[in-house]
């Protein structure tokens, strides 16, 4: 299926590794230039000469931290190698950032909620801020978010996670009708458990904590997916993919919940 992605620039955050790289190989199979942030250096040209290689598109990396007022202007700044030249020249952005930390809320001030806050609400609410403008006018975008199962079941472990998702989840609410007549779509992807990076720290933590040894604990986390295994990040790269494409033109304000079955609930 030919998505009518091709000439399209998107800027995709956190996309050096894990679910963030996914959706960007994703669009760039799709022939979409990529603008690519993310903190660490290293492992982000690698993913941009990857990217290159592969799929010959044009791919612009950025090293900054996209939580923060001048990580933001220089990622947005890069839009400037391509062909309209301004931050409202991204046809597609795909906001991304780490979770915060879990814990119990009696532990946590201001700052800490206020840290939080920013990274998994505000910033992708200024990246839209910065973009959707632009793609509004030209009658055609696409922002996809990737948030949290968190949005759907809260983790009483994970009480900043549940508060600033919901936040831009219900902001996103809004804005989405608002901006449909445009011809721009915002989307959320809530992830469940993807086999990344990511993820095997987490289980080797987890081991630890749970007393157990560490196969036989990454087999019960895996045991209590109905579909049996870990997801695999291309999967997640593919549904933000179709998000972005015409043929998902009619689907917006939604929240995707990519987990193989694990949330239980009807709605």
């Amino acid at each position: 299926m030919n998505y009518g992605l091709e000439g399209r620039t998107a800027l995709v955050c956190a996309s050096s590794k894990g679910l963030g790289r996914a959706c960007a190989e994703a669009l760039a199979e799709e022939g979409v230039s990529l603008v690519l942030v993310a903190r660490g250096p290293d492992a982000l040209e690698g993913t941009a000469h990857d990217i290159r290689q592969r799929w010959g598109v044009q791919v612009t990396a950025v090293a900054a931290d996209i939580t923060e007022p001048q990580g933001r202007a220089r990622a947005l700044g890069a839009a400037s190698g391509h062909a309209l030249g301004t931050a409202g020249a991204f046809d597609i952005v795909v906001t991304n950032a780490g979770g915060p930390p879990a814990g119990d809320f009696r532990d946590w001030d201001t700052g800490v909620w206020q840290a939080a806050l920013n990274a998994n609400m505000l910033t992708p609410i200024e990246l839209m801020r910065a973009t959707i403008d632009g793609m509004s006018a030209r009658g055609w975008g696409r922002i996809v978010n990737i948030t949290s199962t968190a949005v759907k079941a809260p983790s009483p472990y994970l009480g900043l996670s549940n508060g600033a998702r919901a936040g831009l989840t219900g902001f996103v609410a809004g804005l989405a009708r608002q901006v449909a007549p445009t011809g721009v779509t915002i989307n959320n992807l809530l992830p469940g458990t993807f086999a990344t990076d990511r993820l095997a720290g987490n289980l080797v933590a987890g081991a630890r904590q749970a007393g157990m040894e560490h196969e036989a604990y990454v087999d019960m986390r895996r045991q209590a997916i109905p579909a049996r295994r870990f997801g695999d990040a291309a999967e997640f790269g593919a549904a933000c993919a179709f998000l972005c494409s015409r043929q998902a033109a009619y689907i917006t304000g939604q929240n995707l919940l990519i987990d193989g079955g694990a949330y239980p609930g009807t709605f």
